[in-house]
């Protein structure tokens, strides 16, 4: 067990530097994975002329059933869709991802994280909508879409068929590892320690991942309709829960609040903050937000693209919501409760600061974090598992021993996640996850036009559906 652990970890320490190559900006180091990002989600904020706020309204109401065809081709409906796509990106990114932020880059990380979030509305919008054009609609009725297929086809389509393949193989082979969810497993156990006493890296560890691993393989087996319909009834469950427990954690410590507020603010444009000043802070925020949300990933486009519908542009309104829910609102939640508290200064690195202001209520309340934090691993290895068997099927035409092998391989990964320190998995998976960005936003920059030619013809029908729509 040592062996695999330092083999692991000296991985992940050699990734990070790979990918992580940064420039100095202001006196600090930024990672420049994090401008390429960035850089994309200001690009097609101001593309598509702010739809993160005007088509807001419109993805809600395409939720809700406004627009919906019975009969349109697709695998979930709209909502299975985003449960699916949200139980990936809800999940340790929003409790122990913001911790890491602010210990990374102080409380400020957590304003800028938010800030982004905005952004990144635009961002998963555009990715959505050409997963849904660019979809392959198989033999037996099921869907194959997302990043590899986009790339692939939209790019042949606008005669780059070459750089097409070459963008999408890349991607598909980094997303094989990226999509291994050991942080989730890493986490869930960390907090399950903090509440059992179980110590980390012991056979309790092991044991966990392997439970976790062996109830994932049950649901992936089941394929996406499998998958829908536990999201779909896990998702809603575990946001409730959480921020129920947040509320509680707010209403307790309620006379912190405004100051919390404050704080988050002025450390974010404070050149005493965390990590190199305002720069430092922004970086730590960026990255946290970004694994978070997943936009400009490309990952949770797999998911929408098996939404019933026959306007690409449909989905992607609903995408609009996912980022808000996700970084907007259950993020900025937990870095109130963080920061209320006051226990982001207290030396802790990961989701045991969440804990701690959980915490501050009573000695029994970290349970109800604890119990909120298994199912957004679940929830999030679930997602992830079938994104992973989408790429598989990209290579192997959908070939079913193929899909049995990498599901037994990705399974058998995620015990080591509770054995690692947060550290190694931190960087391991970030890793290998930014490096997905690469060819999928250079993909998103070369079919801009088409997005926005997608965005006009759904807001046409809905505009004969609705004038004032």
């Amino acid at each position: 067990m040592e062996a695999i652990t330092n083999f692991v970890e000296a991985v992940g320490a050699t990734l990070a530097g790979v990918v992580f190559s940064s420039v100095t900006l202001f006196g600090v180091e930024v990672q420049l994975i994090v401008l390429w990002l960035f850089a994309a989600m200001v690009f097609f904020t101001f593309r598509l002329g702010f739809l993160n706020i005007r088509g807001f309204g419109i993805g809600w109401r395409v939720l809700a059933g406004r627009y919906s065809d019975p009969d349109a081709p697709g695998e979930l409906s709209p909502f299975q869709a985003l449960a699916t796509a949200l139980a990936s990106t809800v999940g340790l990114g929003n409790i122990a991802g913001v911790a890491i932020a602010i210990a990374m880059g102080g409380p400020g990380a957590a304003f800028w994280m938010i800030v982004i979030g905005f952004f990144a509305m635009s961002l998963k919008y555009a990715e959505v909508t050409l997963a849904v054009r660019y979809r392959v609609i198989n033999e037996d009725g099921t869907v194959s879409g997302g990043p590899m297929w986009y790339l692939s086809r939209g790019l042949a389509e606008r005669g780059l068929p070459t750089l097409g393949k070459v963008l999408a193989a890349t991607y598909a082979l980094c997303a094989l590892f990226a999509f291994i969810q050991v942080v989730q497993v890493n986490q869930s156990y960390a907090q399950l320690s903090e509440v059992t006493g179980l110590e980390r890296g012991t056979g309790w560890a092991l044991a966990y991942g392997i439970v976790v691993a062996l109830f994932a393989a049950i649901v992936l087996i089941g394929g996406i309709r499998s998958i829908g319909r536990v999201t779909a009834r896990l998702t809603p469950l575990m946001c409730a829960l959480y921020i129920c427990g947040v509320v509680v954690v707010l209403a307790v410590n309620l006379p912190a609040v405004p100051a919390a507020f404050m704080t988050m603010v002025q450390d974010a444009f404070s050149a005493d903050a965390a990590a190199g000043g305002i720069a430092g802070s922004f970086v730590a925020g960026m990255r946290r937000a970004a694994y978070s949300n997943e936009a400009g990933i490309g990952s949770a486009s797999i998911a929408h693209a098996a939404a019933k519908t026959r306007h690409p542009a449909s989905q992607g309104f609903v995408a609009l919501i996912e980022p808000f829910i996700d970084t907007v609102v259950i993020c900025a939640a937990t870095a109130l409760v963080i920061i209320t508290t006051g226990v982001w200064d207290d030396g802790y690195n990961d989701i045991a600061m969440t804990s701690a202001a959980f915490g501050t209520v009573s000695a029994w309340f970290p349970y109800i974090l604890a119990a909120a934090v298994t199912l957004f691993a679940f929830s999030t290895i679930l997602a992830a598992g079938y994104y992973s068997l989408q790429v598989i099927d990209y290579f192997s035409r959908h070939s079913i021993w193929m899909r049995r092998i990498y599901l037994c391989f990705f399974c058998s990964l995620l015990p080591i996640g509770a054995v690692v320190d947060v550290t190694t998995v931190t960087n391991y998976i970030d890793s290998l996850f930014f490096m997905l960005a690469i060819p999928n936003l250079i993909g998103l920059y070369l079919m801009h036009r088409i997005v926005s030619d997608e965005t006009a013809a759904f807001r046409a029908t809905v505009n004969q559906t609705s004038p004032t729509g």
